[in-house]
């Protein structure tokens, strides 16, 4: 697997010259996984930015959800003068998109504008340096998410007029599997598959899932970084296709306390440096794991709570985990068993595990780099694994569990010196003070939760 796609520059630029593309746009994700950049004609990339790239203030990977810039980063701040950074394109990720008229799509890396050094806490940089670690240790990283997410009648603009009370889901059944419903959503669903795969991110399937108007879409498994771009690009064609359709979706990780939680169940193995040998299966275990499969996910259920903010950034996050709701709530692991974090799947070069905590709102890059860096911290200090947890893990008491809120998420992230040997000191501190900030932009609100219960009754 290359994770390459099949656009070259050279194409892109007789493309450009050929006026089928008159649109380039230069993305990166920004701290919540959201695509980040600018538009450029097709004549200014050519003349101007495909070697040089583009400056965008430093303040994009600094800032909450509202793009209010958050103090205390050591990064960038107002005292430091918000200045720029640079933006290049990185060759291998050159998209035609098709849903937009005449435009291509690029991710890019960034770059200190004096030193062109890489900026070690963009969500790209962070993933590729444990990408970088595990070769270092001699394995490739391959990796598949499952990302869900709500299909509404109500157009983006209507769902904010409202408030985003009284919601229409597309479907007023629980959908999942079932394929009359999924055609009558089929003009969205499909018009997703087919745009995604025009645009070089391959679509496995689709599926409607346990929620009303709740649908999942599987894509190619592949490296660690090129599948982070991938579900970026998905999640960004999922909204503007439904939004071209006069429709919306949401990737919240519990838009109703009432309604099944949307997750975003990552698949992760290591194979061979040369992406040719899976390292995770052994015929001779009585599990068929690998010695280094047992380290890997031994390490992933040791450091799985003070990573939890790699993997549910975001207060709604923590609604998700609740009991007999399919989000786990303990951190064991189980031979195919969907009431644990962690899940054993597959046999031969499909042999890896399934962690089913992240839920559809975590950032990609963030939520892999967890997955590696854990699963590598355990084959460096050769961790033990424990035997699999039989029957209902919701009601398991020989397991650790999920932290159930945020500030709780936030002390333990604080407090580790694992978080801090795998991640470094500054990429440490900028993910802390991101959900730090996350917390103090809630308490700065009154919910409508607290109006009705306290407005009239106090």
């Amino acid at each position: 697997m290359t994770g390459r796609t099949e656009v070259s520059r050279e194409q892109l630029e007789r493309d450009i010259r050929g006026g089928e593309v008159d649109t380039v746009l230069m993305v990166f994700p920004d701290l919540q996984g959201r695509l980040t950049g600018k538009r450029t004609t097709g004549r200014f990339f050519l003349e101007s930015v495909a070697d040089a790239g583009t400056e965008n203030c430093d303040y994009l990977i600094a800032c909450d959800m509202d793009n209010n810039p958050v103090p205390g980063y050591r990064f960038t701040s107002y005292d430091q003068g918000y200045g720029d950074m640079l933006a290049r394109a990185d060759w291998n990720t050159v998209r035609r998109i098709p849903w937009v008229d005449k435009t291509a799509m690029i991710m890019c890396d960034l770059h200190n504008v004096e030193s062109g050094d890489l900026v070690e806490v963009a969500p790209r940089t962070v993933l590729r340096r444990q990408e970088e670690a595990a070769a270092a240790l001699g394995f490739l990283p391959m990796v598949a998410s499952e990302i869900e997410f709500y299909l509404f009648q109500d157009t983006y603009d209507e769902a904010y007029a409202k408030g985003y009370r009284d919601l229409r889901p597309h479907s007023p059944w629980l959908e999942d599997y079932h394929i009359l419903q999924t055609t009558k959503d089929e003009y969205i669903l499909g018009a997703i598959r087919r745009g995604l795969e025009a645009a070089g991110v391959p679509v496995e399937f689709s599926k409607g899932e346990a929620g009303r108007g709740q649908h999942e879409m599987n894509l190619d498994y592949t490296t660690a970084v090129e599948m982070a771009d991938r579900n970026s690009v998905y999640k960004t064609a999922a909204k503007e296709i439904a939004h071209l359709n006069g429709r919306s979706v949401s990737f919240m990780a519990k838009y109703d306390f009432n309604d099944t939680g949307s997750s975003c169940h990552v698949h992760s193995s290591l194979w061979s440096l040369d992406g040719k040998k899976p390292e995770f299966e052994d015929h001779h275990d009585p599990h068929g794991m690998s010695e280094t499969f047992r380290h890997y996910l031994a390490g992933l259920i040791a450091t799985a709570q003070e990573f939890s903010l790699l993997w549910a950034p975001s207060i709604n996050s923590y609604k998700r985990f609740q009991p007999g709701s399919w989000a786990p709530t303990g951190i064991g692991w189980g031979i195919d068993n969907r009431t644990l974090g962690f899940r054993k799947v597959g046999h031969g070069k499909g042999c890896r595990v399934e962690c089913r905590i992240p839920g559809s709102d975590a950032n990609s890059y963030f939520a892999f780099a967890g997955q590696i860096a854990g699963g590598l911290y355990g084959i460096r200090n050769k961790l033990p694994l424990g035997d699999p947890y039989m029957g209902n893990g919701y009601e398991a008491t020989s397991i650790g569990r999920i932290p159930w809120n945020l500030p709780d998420a936030i002390a333990l992230w604080e407090g580790s010196a694992i978080a801090k040997e795998c991640f470094g000191e500054e990429v440490h501190h900028h993910l802390l003070t991101m959900a730090k900030g996350e917390w103090q932009a809630f308490n700065q609100t009154v919910t409508d939760w607290e109006l009705r219960r306290y407005w009239e009754r106090i």
